[in-house]
C-alpha cells in the first residue's frame, strides 16, 4: 500500500471557506475512487501551521494513487484558489 501526506497552506482569511470546500471534496473522493482506502483532511492547531490543511490518503496500490492524482486538478478546482502556491507532498510506504 502507498500513502500520501499533502499539506496545503491556506491563504489568510480563507480557512472557513477552505474547510467548507474540503467537506464537499472528501465524500466525493471516497465514493468515486474504490482504490482509495483512506482520504481524510485535517486542520492543524498551533501558531506555526495554523493556516494548513493536511490530507492523509492511503491507496491499495500505485495504480489507484495514479488514478487519483491524474484527476487532482478537477478534484481540487475549488480548493486550490484558496491556497498559497505549492504543496508539501510526501509519498509514504508502509513498513511491513
Amino acid at each position: 500500500m502507498v500513502s500520501l501526506i499533502a499539506t496545503f497552506t491556506i491563504k489568510e482569511g480563507k480557512m472557513e471557506e477552505a474547510i467548507k470546500v474540503v467537506k464537499e471534496i472528501v465524500p466525493k473522493v471516497r465514493e468515486s475512487e474504490p482504490g482509495s482506502l483512506t482520504y481524510i483532511a485535517h486542520t492543524i492547531k498551533g501558531r506555526k501551521n495554523k493556516n494548513s490543511i493536511v490530507f492523509y490518503e492511503k491507496y491499495v496500490d500505485d495504480a489507484a494513487m495514479k488514478a487519483h492524482t491524474d484527476k487532482i486538478g478537477t478534484t481540487l478546482a475549488k480548493f486550490l484558489p484558496l491556497c498559497e502556491p505549492g504543496v508539501d507532498l510526501k509519498t509514504c510506504f508502509e513498513i511491513e
